[in-house]
């Protein structure tokens, strides 16, 4: 409806609009542009960050297997008899391989695995000292609750060792760049543990420098027991992350990597037992 009014050289249009909110009605089936266009835009990059999500999901394996495992079960039942147990022979194939599956994905509580790990790392180390090599075992860092497992020191320099012992069913690898890489157990990260790595070496450092009044430099290392560790050794985050069997090819492999720079024998009594003023016995 228009109705057109004339008062001098001024009109005005009077065109439908909704009562109640005042704008006006779009046609029907149709959509703003700008409302289509973002669509457009927000679904394709939807869908791009699912699929890397899933790709980069490290259970992702163990689905396909799953599903493959269910389809084999269900076309041969249904060969056999009939498609209706042959749907019942993929659900049960896949409900039976779940059920295993979350068993066998849940991980050993690490305080039940740690003193065991610490122990093979002791006696590793210790096969060191014709190498160089002191150490001090289970140092409490003053004003936590944290403890350094290992505090090595050798020619080669100063490391903070950490003990692990895993979960031996669950596989260990890494996703992206050493820098910046993701260490995973199975389909849990590991990024807290080695950012807890670093943080014991720098707390390491900076407590025996404050001793010897000078700078000192602490490496963080971690030793995995339990699975399979497929790499010699590998640098992740900044830290060195083996076997715990490659415990003394590491430190003697540091050894020849700083040849020309070694700590000699003077300088490692001193850091030592700086290191046992600064780092209290755990209780």
């Amino acid at each position: 409806m228009a109705c057109r009014s004339i008062a001098g050289n001024y009109s005005v249009t009077l065109r439908d609009v909704d009562l109640d909110s005042g704008t006006e009605p779009q046609p029907a089936g149709t959509a703003p542009a700008d409302e289509a266009e973002a669509s457009q835009q927000r679904f394709p990059a939807s869908a791009r960050s699912v699929r890397e999500s899933l790709t980069a999901d490290p259970r992702m394996s163990i689905w396909i297997r799953r599903a493959v495992m269910a389809l084999v079960a269900g076309i041969a039942v249904t060969i056999w008899q009939n498609w209706r147990w042959g749907v019942t022979a993929a659900a049960v194939v896949a409900i039976v391989d779940t059920i295993y599956q979350s068993k066998a994905m849940s991980p050993i509580p690490a305080d039940v695995l740690a003193t065991s790990a610490q122990r093979r790392t002791r006696r590793r180390v210790l096969l060191l000292r014709a190498a160089g090599y002191q150490a001090l075992h289970s140092r409490a860092i003053p004003g936590s609750d944290q403890v350094i497992d290992h505090l090595v020191i050798g020619p080669a320099g100063v490391f903070a060792v950490d003990s692990e012992r895993w979960d031996r069913r669950l596989p260990v690898r890494t996703t992206g760049a050493p820098t910046t890489g993701v260490l995973y157990h199975g389909p849990f990260s590991q990024s807290q543990r080695l950012a807890h790595a670093r943080w014991e070496a720098a707390q390491a450092g900076r407590l025996i420098g404050a001793e010897l009044r000078q700078p000192l430099n602490v490496s963080p290392a971690m030793v995995i027991y339990g699975p399979t560790i497929p790499w010699g050794v590998a640098t992740l985050r900044g830290v060195e992350v083996f076997s715990g069997k490659r415990v003394r090819k590491f430190f003697r492999s540091q050894n020849r990597a700083t040849r020309g720079q070694h700590l000699d024998e003077q300088e490692i009594e001193l850091i030592y037992q700086a290191a046992e003023r600064a780092l209290p016995p755990a209780r």
